[in-house]
């Protein structure tokens, strides 16, 4: 199976990194706000599928949405979140790198990385019922009032109309602009949680003005076995009720039930 080129660039990261002098996941020289450091605590885990190249979460009820990536071999599934039984399944097209996914509405909206095209979706079978046209590359989406919020790999946030896919707005991130944010999750505080490609860093970012509220470290969730065969961090989406998130990685073997806590 083809890697994403993402994260081959990764590989030269963790490369460079062996020559230059440690530091964190965002750079702090780029934080004059001293951003709160916090790390991941872990409740409990479970099964996740190992072929999966992650790139969005998404839970509803019961019902916990994952979309996949790489060319001809991209999807959206929907599984029972309790006993992990399959509810649905769709595969994209073979032109197509799917990224992230967000229910909006009646809606399941599926972005995908370099085409522009952004797929509507019945949240129930997961068929297709209308396409969308943007700029720029596709990377996370998630919903906050009324409004989605997407990345395209930068340290910027657009909002989107949910029934058009229209642009109404973004905001740039006020430090941390070497961040690349991919994966999004939009909070019931109306905060944004963010995967930062290629790290295992999640920058908890308020969308009204791009401050970063918190920086959360998640390094050392798998054992050295199960990095192995691993890619990088990818996928968080809120536990309804809770203030627990599950998160997992693209080819991960686990899926982690966590709670965000100061260092």
């Amino acid at each position: 199976m083809k890697r994403n080129p993402r994260a081959l660039a990764a590989i030269g990261l963790i490369l460079l990194a062996t020559v230059l002098p440690a530091t964190t996941g965002c750079d702090s020289s780029e934080d004059p706000d001293n951003t709160p450091r916090l790390r991941v605590q872990v409740l409990s885990t479970r099964p996740h599928d190992t072929t999966a190249f992650t790139e969005g979460l998404e839970i509803d009820g019961n019902v916990l949405y994952e979309a996949t990536g790489l060319d001809g071999h991209s999807g959206v599934r929907a599984t029972d979140s309790t006993t992990g039984a399959e509810l649905a399944r769709i595969d994209l097209p073979s032109q197509y790198f799917g990224e992230g996914i967000t229910l909006a509405g009646n809606t399941l909206w599926e972005l995908t990385w370099k085409s522009g095209v952004a797929f509507a979706r019945d949240p129930n079978t997961l068929a297709e019922r209308g396409t969308a046209r943007y700029e720029g590359e596709g990377w996370g989406l998630c919903t906050r009032r009324g409004k989605l919020v997407m990345s395209n790999g930068t340290d910027a946030l657009a909002f989107r109309d949910p029934v058009s896919f229209a642009p109404t707005g973004s905001v740039r991130l006020t430090s941390h602009h070497s961040a690349r944010l991919n994966e999004l999750e939009c909070a019931p505080d109306g905060s944004v949680y963010a995967n930062v490609w290629p790290t295992d860093h999640i920058l908890h970012i308020d969308p009204d003005s791009g401050r970063v509220l918190g920086d959360i470290d998640g390094s050392g969730l798998l054992t050295p076995t199960q990095q192995a065969n691993a890619d990088v961090l990818n996928g968080i989406t809120d536990l309804p009720g809770t203030d627990h998130f599950l998160i997992t990685g693209k080819y991960w073997p686990v899926m982690f039930e966590v709670r965000f806590v100061p260092r």
